[in-house]
């Protein structure tokens, strides 16, 4: 009992290790008790802030703690929805997201300043920030669109840029008038502001890819990449702040420069999820909930009046704005209810814009009482909308997403891929993590495809120590794949022959693509070493041989080299889907190098393929001058060369020259040599011939010239 005495249990709780824990049984408990009355989960957080909160039972205080967290949590939402965003989408979509941006800023604003100022009565100066603050709109309810896979979607491209357009022409509206307020808006007061808002702008986009990009080529360090992520994110955002714009901003510009770095299937890309979902995001929920006030609704006509006036125009101009956008693309009703829900909430540049109006004193009644831009009625009635409309738009984005989802998973053809499996074959612990990556970029997001991690031991070396060697390379696959929430299938094998072991796995498993490592005594010689050679002679199907020099996330194009007559190959279509699922999942544009008629014939797949992205087709005819492709590839590029089997339609003599000019002219670039799916036959064809070749050969010092009758024979069969 003396011990309890000595801690603080007075309200508010003062002892922050009973804080933190109470907050952190707020996060765990209500969304669970709420989601079994079908309330969302931020709802739920939303509410136990308004019940925990200094309005409701007063156990915690919003103190510079829940402030810290909670802006931490804000500015991380806003960091996601940059991060998980198709850039290539949003590049398509630049037209219609600023006709969006303007139709959801305009109609607030009109509205709502003709209401403030003829229903409510406040001067025009009043009216106009009031109605900017209609027009903003925060992503609450993005983490929902997240949690059902569909942050991705066309729609939800559109209302995040829109949000953009939104907070910066609200947030120069408060700039402007409270400068007006102040007496201070004069044109060197917009010059400044632009000037800095240009400096900031250069800044992130221009400096922070080159830093980012050198220290993910230095630091593999998980937790040392999750930090440096962290902190250009809130550099970011108070380089915004120093510029005159809002935090949130910035959050939103790293989100989009740090896209590129981290592909949304990595161990970087879950762990950031992780903790915002898990720790910040709760927290900034928890601290809105905190703001709001139910007092007001008993504390006379005057503020419910305001606060009706608030919620009904900026929830009926959003809505409108949303069904204008929604017929004129052409979009379906779930996308509509979806940007509807996604824009109709308010919270952080609202509260900002509300809470600066609040403090600007523009004069005094004759009692000596300051008379506010906005009083006391707007700052409850905007309390009272942000828990509105963070309501309607929870309830109105979880059925679209739901709703979206299934219709992606019926839709969707990448789901009904069950005959593809993907073998990586790993021999070396300090490669394993990239192969896994390269191998599981190999397969969309969402598909089914089996990804299987193979180790064979050498069955006359398959002692103890061997067989430890083989579990931890095992392992630590099977740890790299669960860091990005992938399922890896483990197979180990003893074999005399590794590469009889491999060839075994892969036509009992009936793997249609095979990834290998370019093993470490590779020379001009013995490139692909004796393995890798007896594979590509007995397997047809697709083979990927990976010389990895740089984290994948480093990587800024991908440029391939095509030989002529790919397209007449088994394997053209497969292997060209491949390299677009490739793109797509690290973002990154592809320059395709290849004569005309196969260039036709990949501008006819990139029509028919569902898989966005940046293809660039260069026209390449001059083989016999290979390091050509020296000067054209840059240091971040993943250089893939399409190869072919000999025997085969698009085999080319000049590909019996990559060993060398790999290995002599293109060390410090990653590459890629490809060998698409090809005809069984030709390989048993070619095997065969081999086989007689080396028998004339053997019995033709004995007969002499006459055996050069049948070598020509056999040279006109190959």
């Amino acid at each position: 009992m003396i011990l309890l005495s000595a801690l603080e249990f007075s309200l508010p709780l003062k002892n922050p290790v009973i804080i933190f824990s109470l907050v952190l049984f707020i996060i765990l408990f209500a969304p669970i008790l709420l989601n079994k009355i079908k309330v969302p989960h931020i709802i739920g957080l939303i509410l136990a802030g308004v019940v925990t909160g200094p309005y409701g039972l007063d156990l915690l205080r919003r103190d510079s703690s829940i402030v810290l967290f909670g802006t931490a949590g804000l500015l991380y939402i806003m960091f996601l929805a940059g991060l998980e965003i198709d850039i290539a989408e949003f590049k398509r979509n630049k037209a219609k997201i600023f006709l969006f941006g303007m139709t959801t800023f305009l109609l607030p604003l009109i509205f709502g300043t003709l209401a403030s100022y003829y229903i409510l009565d406040f001067n025009f100066l009043s009216s106009l920030l009031l109605a900017s603050m209609f027009s903003t709109h925060t992503l609450v309810s993005y983490p929902i669109a997240s949690k059902y896979g569909v942050a991705r979607d066309h729609a939800i491209a559109l209302t995040i840029g829109g949000t953009m357009i939104t907070d910066v022409l609200a947030l120069l509206i408060l700039a402007g008038v409270a400068g007006m307020s102040k007496e201070g808006a004069s044109s060197i007061f917009w010059v400044q502001l632009s000037i800095s808002a240009v400096i900031f702008v250069c800044i992130v986009f221009f400096l922070f890819p080159v830093v980012t990009r050198w220290f993910f080529k230095h630091h593999e360090d998980s937790v040392s990449q999750y930090i440096f992520v962290l902190a250009m994110v809130f550099l970011s955002a108070f380089l915004a702040e120093a510029a005159g714009l809002e935090a949130i901003i910035g959050a939103f510009f790293s989100g989009l420069v740090l896209n590129k770095f981290v592909p949304h299937s990595s161990p970087l890309m879950n762990r950031i999820n992780f903790v915002g979902n898990a720790l910040f995001i709760p927290f900034f929920l928890i601290s809105v909930g905190m703001l709001v006030d139910v007092s007001v609704l008993v504390q006379g006509w005057g503020a419910l009046k305001v606060a009706g006036v608030i919620i009904v125009v900026a929830i009926v101009t959003k809505y409108i704005a949303a069904k204008i956008t929604q017929k004129a693309f052409g979009l379906s009703p779930d996308q509509g209810n979806i940007i509807f829900g996604l824009s109709t909430s308010h919270a952080a540049a609202t509260l900002a814009i509300i809470l600066v109006g609040y403090n600007i004193i523009i004069g005094e009644t004759v009692s000596g009482e300051p008379i506010r831009l906005l009083n006391e009625d707007v700052l409850n009635g905007t309390i009272l909308l942000i828990l509105v409309s963070c309501a309607i738009s929870s309830f109105v984005v979880e059925k679209a997403s739901s709703n979206l989802a299934l219709l992606e998973e019926k839709e969707n053809p990448e789901e009904k891929i069950t005959t593809e499996k993907i073998l990586i074959s790993l021999a070396y612990p300090e490669t394993v993590s990239e192969l896994v990556d390269f191998g599981l970029m190999l397969k969309p997001r969402k598909s089914n495809i089996p990804v299987y991690a193979l180790h064979v031991t050498h069955d006359g070396e398959a002692d103890d120590n061997s067989s430890i060697k083989g579990k931890k390379i095992i392992d630590k696959a099977l740890v790299h794949a669960s860091a990005t929430e992938s399922i890896i299938l483990p197979l180990t094998r003893f074999d005399f022959n590794v590469s009889n072991g491999i060839i075994y796995t892969i036509k009992e498993h009936h793997i249609t693509d095979i990834l290998i490592g370019l093993h470490k005594q590779k020379n001009n010689l013995e490139f692909f070493g004796p393995k890798a050679e007896d594979i590509l002679n007995k397997v047809s199907e697709t083979i990927y041989i990976y010389k990895p020099v740089q984290p994948f996330n480093t990587i800024k194009r991908l440029i391939v080299a095509v030989p002529p007559k790919a397209e007449l190959e088994t394997g053209f279509r497969h292997w060209f889907g491949k390299l677009l699922t490739i793109s797509k999942e690290v973002g990154i544009p592809v320059t395709f190098f290849s004569d005309p008629d196969t260039l036709v014939e990949m501008k006819i797949l990139q029509q028919q393929s569902i898989i966005p992205g940046k293809l660039i087709f260069n026209k390449f005819t001059e083989w016999d001058d290979f390091l050509i492709f020296s000067r054209e590839l840059k240091p971040n590029d993943l250089f893939i060369v399409i190869s072919s089997r000999k025997n085969q339609l698009s085999y080319n003599m000049q590909l019996n020259k990559l060993p060398y000019y790999l290995s002599s002219y293109f060390q410090k670039n990653s590459f890629v040599i490809l060998y698409p799916k090809q005809t069984e036959i030709g390989l048993h064809a070619e095997s065969k011939i081999d086989k007689d070749y080396s028998l004339l050969d053997t019995i033709s010092g004995g007969i002499g010239k006459p055996i050069n009758l049948f070598k020509w024979i056999f040279n006109k069969r190959k």
